[in-house]
């Protein structure tokens, strides 16, 4: 997962403009979008110019992303595209990506998440040829840890790690945007995988059982088009995406796989509608392994004897090991 590293949008909706500008030194800029949201990717993204670029690029009113409006950030954006001496790579984390790290045995949380993805980044970058010797990023957590560890990762950079560097510094004002403007067009072209979606959706409505075929599908299609789609900006107070998440959970499969399942807010919901489990043999065998694995003190090279009983989800089940099919 950690080295799992995308530099493109999924759908192909931009490819990253690598810009070659031979020795000449260079700043980049780092930013993020999609970090709170409960549902949808997360994006980063980054831009380098070379650094007597600087005063040039303050002039082409870049803000932080958040302050403009979205034709504001499409037109700043197609400038980015456009201007040969701007370059600019994205890395786009999708909602089961985040999921399957931060939920796994081995916690890898959101901020290591997000202090690797810039890592790569820049490292990205500097395997293009570009000459880096500054980088500033927005931070994430503590900033004089955060500068600490990027500098002990590349150490003939000089790091400027700061709070707001989005309003701060023109060129991660340009990487904020190239980071929202992904995760806004990747939501916009996002088609979902799970088929039951429309049946989830039919739980919780009034329908006609007795409908043909064709008029399911034209119905699925409806759904598609319009509810679907209807989950507001994607974060945990948005009264729209509030109201999508009542409407898309399932009591058994939860949600689909935009949604983040590592979020509190995920979390609560499908406690409280979905049906309980638990994983009987996962719980047994890890207190197997415990068992297996504790050596009393003074014990030396003792191992443990006598028969291994097998996890009672399998006894139960009369599941046996086979050493042949």
């Amino acid at each position: 997962c950690a080295g799992a590293m995308v530099e493109h949008c999924r759908s192909g909706l931009f490819p990253p403009n690598i810009r070659k500008f031979g020795n000449a030194p260079c700043i980049l800029g780092i930013d993020e979008a999609g970090r709170g949201p409960v549902l949808g990717p997360m994006v980063y993204g980054a831009c380098y110019v070379q650094a007597t670029f600087e005063s040039e690029l303050s002039k082409l009113g870049f803000a932080d992303s958040k302050t403009l409006t979205d034709e504001k950030r499409s037109t700043l954006f197609k400038k980015i595209q456009e201007n040969e001496s701007i370059g600019w790579i994205v890395h786009v984390l999708s909602a089961e990506e985040l999921s399957g790290c931060m939920m796994q045995r081995q916690k890898y949380n959101l901020n290591a998440i997000s202090h690797d993805t810039a890592a790569g980044l820049i490292r990205k970058v500097l395997e293009s040829g570009a000459n880096i010797v500054k980088v500033f990023v927005d931070t994430v957590g503590d900033s004089d840890r955060y500068e600490e560890k990027l500098s002990g990762m590349f150490p003939s950079i000089q790091f400027c790690v700061s709070k707001k560097a989005d309003s701060i510094y023109p060129v991660v004002s340009a990487a904020s945007i190239c980071a929202k403007v992904a995760r806004d067009r990747v939501l916009a072209k996002y088609q979902f995988s799970e088929n039951d979606l429309l049946s989830w959706n039919e739980q919780r409505a009034p329908t006609d059982r007795k409908r043909s075929r064709d008029d399911s599908v034209e119905e699925s299609s409806r759904v598609e088009s319009s509810s679907l789609k209807d989950f507001g900006s994607g974060y945990p107070a948005d009264p729209a995406t509030k109201a999508w998440l009542a409407r898309h959970g399932d009591s058994v499969f939860g949600y689909p796989s935009l949604v983040r399942f590592s979020w509190s807010t995920t979390t609560l919901l499908l406690d409280q509608n979905a049906h309980p489990f638990a994983w009987l043999a996962d719980e047994e065998e890890d207190g197997l392994q415990s068992k297996l694995s504790f050596t009393p003190s003074g014990a030396g090279d003792a191992r443990p004897t006598g028969k291994v009983c097998r996890a009672r989800f399998l006894a139960d089940r009369s599941i046996a090991a086979v050493s042949q099919l």
